[in-house]
């Protein structure tokens, strides 16, 4: 943790800015995006005007999906989203902020009229903690009164409960997390669980898509101290390289820099300060067997090397597990590759491990066919066209 970070209070000043600002506009808050004009049609102005976000992780939205937004704030990711997932998604959002929750629960009944449906509900919570849900605690504490350590302690006794029989958000149950400049207003000491939670709640093939802002120095100390750069979005600021590396740390595979603005948001002391939207996978995790498959590399560059350390050669039939050959036919790697699936399948429970311990191993052609094949074909004169070119 940083000790500059805990000389002042990052919460309070995150809340207080944010409370304002769903009040009262603040440029000074919003990194300019463009986003689908048609979409933004169906959002009342008073959330328009209170958005303070810097990019659109909607975009890479599909049909269907359960999506939840971290630090949804007035909601304008939420609305946006539910258009795209349709009446069969449905969207979630989650903020601390009572003034920002407002805004966003009573926009929403208009948003739905305009769309036709309803399909986003906005929850309390602290991003990094999506266990607990703050609605239900607010309810709690309105109505118990703690005057003593034993009330204390019942209360404790209930939060712990709550936690653990009814979270907020349960394990395995989002297709897509989605944030819009939020992860910076956590707490250094907290960001790691943050990482950590949103890769619980995404179910197996799940995604998260996020854009923030980030540094490409790290934030000196001093900086860190100032609470207006810190509800700025400056002081938390993870370092571009660092802001990665927490999705991969976190267990994420396949993450990819989707956008990065070239020109700088805000140059503090020479540090400079941009919008960055990222895109982490979950389904790596999990046991490695041999079933025989194969992926050849496409280029352009001679050799690459994936998240379990599999290095694979520009032409060279390589070989993968059956996990990773799923995971291959799916984004972000499916236009890289070829994928070369075994002729005849061997049963999973009777496939060997298979020694996912990195570098290249070649799979030879006649691992794939089989020993045995033994087929020639011949060539059919149909398939020649008339200028005698055959294919």
């Amino acid at each position: 943790m940083s000790e500059a970070a805990s000389v002042i209070d990052v919460e309070e000043a995150v809340r207080t800015r944010y409370s304002a600002g769903a009040r009262a506009v603040e440029a000074a808050l919003c990194c300019p995006t463009s986003y689908d004009a048609r979409l933004l049609a169906a959002i009342p102005d008073e959330v328009l005007e209170r958005d303070y976000g810097c990019g659109d992780p909607t975009r890479h939205l599909h049909a269907g999906e359960t999506v939840l937004d971290l630090g949804s704030g007035g909601g304008k990711i939420c609305f946006l989203a539910s258009q795209l997932v349709g009446p069969s998604g449905q969207v979630i959002g989650i903020d601390m902020n009572d003034d920002m929750l407002a805004l966003a629960r009573r926009n929403a009944p208009e948003v739905a009229r305009r769309v036709g449906y309803a399909n986003t509900t906005f929850k309390k919570g602290k991003i990094q903690d999506l266990r607990f849900d703050r609605d239900w605690l607010d309810q709690l504490l309105r109505a118990e009164h703690v005057r003593s350590e034993a009330d204390l302690a019942r209360l404790d006794g209930q939060i712990a409960e709550q936690r653990r029989v009814r979270p907020l958000v349960a394990d395995a149950s989002i297709d897509v997390v989605l944030s819009n400049c939020v992860l910076n207003l956590v707490r250094p000491e907290d960001k790691r669980e943050l990482f950590a939670e949103i890769f619980r709640i995404l179910r197996r093939g799940g995604r998260a898509i996020i854009s923030d802002i980030v540094s490409d120095e790290d934030v000196p100390d001093a900086l860190q101290q100032d609470p207006a750069l810190w509800s700025g979005c400056i002081s938390g600021a993870l370092r571009e390289d660092r802001f990665l590396a927490a999705f991969e740390e976190a267990g994420f595979y396949g993450v990819t820099l989707l956008e990065r603005q070239a020109e700088p948001w805000r140059t503090v002391e020479g540090i400079e300060f941009r919008s960055m939207t990222v895109a982490a996978y979950k389904g790596k995790e999990g046991p490695c067997w041999d079933q025989q498959h194969a992926v050849l590399y496409r280029g352009p560059f001679r050799q690459v090397e994936d998240d379990d350390g599999h290095v694979f050669r520009r032409g060279i039939r390589t070989a993968v597990c059956e996990k990773t050959f799923r995971l291959f036919a799916q984004e972000p790697y499916r236009t890289h590759v070829e994928l070369i699936a075994p002729r005849e399948l061997c049963p999973l429970e009777e496939a060997p491990p298979f020694p996912c311990t990195g570098g290249t191993r070649v799979r030879h052609a006649r691992e794939t066919k089989g020993v045995d094949y033994r087929v020639t074909s011949e060539v059919a004169a149909a398939t020649c066209e008339p200028n005698g070119s055959c294919c």
